[in-house]
């Protein structure tokens, strides 16, 4: 019998968990915790740095094809101005009236494609000079009218919303 008792206290000291044993355990927990945050960290860094390229590949797309839209709107008016000049070259008589309705047409197509993208002509006759909106061409003198007024307009100026993006070309009175 006394074989059974050693045999039972081997067994006893086997399945007893030492302190040793916990810290392995602990240690194992942690660890399997590092390697998940880790994992997690490694793909975040993976999916941010696609979603980075794919959005640099959307802008450059959409800056390489940008004027798309304007040029599509654009069309229609050189269309028109084609078919003016066709229209003119195959008739001898004198068109003089239908090709000014041509043109007035056009001028209010092009007018009205102008305000659907947000961009105002500027530089009118009788407009007091402003230096961050007009460029003086030529300076003339004319007694009627009082100093820094425009005389005439040699080119409109564009806003685009709030951007000058073509100065007026003017005539500037001066005294």
């Amino acid at each position: 019998m006394a074989e059974k008792k050693s045999v039972k206290t081997k067994k006893q000291t086997v399945n007893k968990k030492g302190p040793n044993s916990q810290k392995k355990s602990k240690n194992t927990d942690k660890q399997n915790q590092l390697d998940k945050l880790q994992d997690k960290h490694i793909r975040l860094k993976a999916e941010f740095e696609n979603f980075r390229k794919r959005k640099n590949k959307e802008i450059s797309s959409l800056l390489q094809y940008d004027g798309e839209g304007v040029i599509k709107n654009v069309l229609p008016i050189i269309d028109d101005i084609e078919r003016m000049v066709d229209s003119v070259e195959e008739t001898d008589a004198n068109n003089g009236e239908s090709l000014i309705q041509g043109i007035n047409i056009l001028k209010s197509k092009i007018d009205r494609f102008l305000e659907t993208k947000n961009i105002e002509p500027f530089g009118e006759e009788g407009e007091e000079l402003d230096p961050e909106l007009h460029d003086a061409m030529l300076i003339q003198s004319d007694k009627k009218k009082i100093d820094n007024t425009i005389l005439n307009v040699f080119e409109k100026g564009y806003r685009y919303h709030d951007k000058v993006i073509r100065h007026a070309k003017v005539i500037v009175n001066k005294k």
